[in-house]
């Protein structure tokens, strides 16, 4: 991994973080799946602009087109507009928490589907991160956590756990400005034909929400895809998901210094376990290294 790939991973970990004390904020004055949808359109408008300045072409490889709408439903329109729901009840540390568990369950998943074996220190990750949520879940039921809006944040990252191993099929063939922004029209178009139907739609115009919003739209929404695009185009998925283990980090970090979203001692050592755990079950799946790896690198 060379430092360029390392730098994309640090700031797709900050930006990605970021996104749920951003959604906490335009919640407080907008409804969510709404102000969601608009959002999407923004970001898939300029993603898709970009794209054809960039002269990337509609014509997708049937696996992209696969992977673009999938990836559109259960990122954009599931994971997202759950989580953006659930933050009206939720701190954004909480969402953020449950949120970095998906390298857990994805890891979990291709030993289930695909019978891909994991090795005895991706199993104690495993262990190490479910260890950890149930310590930092316990806390917070009994501080009495809406538990709506943690089963919201389950599905949500469930949905997420299957966009991403989705986007395997995303990552050869190039276009990728045109994935992202395409996989972000699907989104609006879902979100926009779900609004009317579950929620009263409102917007209370303020300083807060606007620079909220366009922070939302271009930062975690445009570049954060696009970087996780490139990384994974760059080192594979299985090193791209190792950036993940800073996810609860940053997460919590970041809705404490803008929310003021305050941790016991118990929730720390929680995100603590939860990131060795995560950190723990990528380092299982590196590939060996060799020569021609390392040559490659210095190269």
């Amino acid at each position: 991994m060379d430092l360029r790939a390392i730098a994309m991973g640090l700031a797709f970990a900050l930006m990605w973080s970021s996104a749920f004390t951003s959604a906490r904020i335009i919640v407080m004055d907008a409804s969510p799946l709404f102000s969601l949808a608009v959002r999407f359109l923004i970001s898939g408008l300029i993603g898709v602009a970009i794209a054809r300045w960039l002269g990337q072409s509609w014509r997708l490889t049937r696996g992209q087109w696969k992977a673009t709408i999938i990836f559109g439903v259960c990122q954009n329109a599931l994971y997202l507009g759950l989580n953006f729901v659930a933050m009206q009840w939720i701190e954004a540390s909480l969402a953020a928490i449950i949120a970095s568990t998906m390298p857990l369950l994805a890891a979990l998943a291709t030993w289930m589907i695909f019978g891909e074996r994991i090795r005895p220190l991706g199993l104690l990750g495993l262990l190490a991160g479910l260890a950890g949520v149930v310590l930092i879940m316990g806390t917070r039921i009994g501080a009495g956590v809406d538990l709506f809006g943690v089963f919201l944040c389950v599905i949500a990252v469930l949905a997420l756990t299957i966009a991403t191993l989705a986007l395997r099929g995303a990552t050869s063939g190039g276009n990728f400005m045109m994935v992202v922004g395409l996989q972000m029209l699907i989104g609006s178009a879902i979100l926009f034909a779900a609004a009317p139907l579950s929620e009263e739609i409102f917007v209370n115009p303020t300083l807060r929400l606007g620079l909220a919003f366009a922070y939302t739209t271009i930062v975690p929404g445009l570049m954060a895809t696009f970087i996780w695009v490139l990384l994974l185009n760059r080192i594979g998925a299985i090193r791209a998901a190792t950036f993940h283990f800073l996810n609860p980090v940053f997460g919590v970090a970041v809705a404490s210094m803008l929310l003021g979203e305050r941790l016991g001692m118990l929730d720390l050592i929680g995100v603590a376990i939860v990131t060795l755990g995560i950190l723990a079950v990528q380092l299982s799946r590196q590939p060996a290294r060799t020569n021609s790896d390392s040559l490659s690198v210095k190269n």
